[in-house]
């Protein structure tokens, strides 16, 4: 078998390009390439300035000589396992799934197994070496217990096209949240930054001073059994657990959120002749429903609907048949 070799680009840096960060010009010259990719290129030695190391955050200068090494894909360390999930869109770009809840999306500490990386190894054979060794075509997550549509790129153009539009903002994405408490208003917006939690530091939190940006529309749908809203929800931007975070914060919390949600004593207290109610919830009910962006291959924008899963739906069935 012909052993691949590395790929490399040169470039000169002109007066318009100088004081440019390195990893900003390489972007620039290669946008087949995301920002991640690059800097990590840089910090492994794959990036020279007049055939020195250098660092991301170097200015340039006119007349310097960037040098760009693309190393082959290295081979992945994960093995292909059938892992449940259903392909909605699939072509030679990129495949569009609907994952089940109790899914992890990549390998992690805890989680080296079964994870939706691993079900599509096992369906597409050139996702290999694609954005990273653990997690070869992922551009976006949804957390473990969250259902719905994801998009995973089959090649680096793909998987560059896509994460522009993820950071910009420019992808469509609409959630169905079951959510404690009757919401008054018909619409509204949450505009709160999210960092790490201070003391948690496996949860996150509402952060006005030091944390990242976040943005969350919602829309309510409708009222259920006296104590639930059902909403449709539009996240603006990516941070970790942004719904969950952002309907906690201002009083609704999702439900079945075991983090940011009620405890199973406020199930027990409110419905003490329907123990059904609380056993039917093993998870957050939220599921992405919607997902458009536009396609690498031309522009022409797509959008995919998934139905609620049945967990979901006999759920909202049951809220429904309650007397209030």
């Amino acid at each position: 078998m012909k052993q691949e070799e590395d790929i490399r680009h040169c470039f000169s840096v002109s007066e318009a390009d100088k004081a440019h960060r390195l990893d900003a010009f390489v972007v620039l010259q290669k946008q087949d390439l995301t920002r991640s990719r690059v800097q990590e290129l840089i910090k492994s030695g794959f990036v020279r300035v007049n055939h020195r190391l250098s660092k991301p955050g170097y200015r340039l200068k006119p007349g310097d000589h960037v040098e760009v090494t693309l190393p082959p894909p290295k081979p992945l360390r994960l093995d292909p396992e059938p892992v449940p999930f259903e392909i909605l869109y699939e072509d030679p770009w990129l495949i569009v799934v609907n994952k089940p809840p109790g899914v992890v999306v990549h390998p992690a500490p805890g989680h080296f197994t079964g994870t939706l990386v691993h079900g599509l190894l096992r369906h597409c054979k050139d996702l290999s070496g694609i954005g990273g060794v653990m997690r070869p075509g992922i551009v976006h997550r949804l957390d473990k217990d969250t259902s719905g549509l994801m998009v995973v790129a089959k090649n680096d153009a793909a998987h560059a096209f896509l994460s522009r539009q993820f950071k910009e903002g420019e992808v469509t994405k609409r959630y169905v949240a079951l959510v404690h408490g009757i919401v008054k208003e018909q619409k509204g917006e949450i505009h709160l930054p999210i960092g790490r939690h201070p003391v948690r530091r496996k949860e996150m939190s509402v952060q006005p001073s030091k944390g990242r940006v976040a943005k969350t529309l919602w829309e309510k749908k409708e009222d259920l059994a006296g104590l639930f809203s059902l909403l449709s929800v539009s996240p603006k931007t990516g941070r970790t657990h942004q719904i969950r975070v952002h309907l906690s914060h201002i009083g609704y919390p999702i439900v079945g959120d075991p983090v940011y949600g009620h405890r199973r004593s406020w199930w027990k207290k409110r419905f003490p002749e329907e123990p059904e109610v609380f056993s039917r919830i093993e998870r957050q009910m939220l599921h992405a429903g919607t997902l458009g962006f536009a396609h690498p291959q031309g522009g022409e924008y797509r959008e995919f609907q998934a139905p609620l899963p049945g967990d979901m739906q006999g759920v909202l069935e049951l809220l429904k048949s309650i007397d209030t």
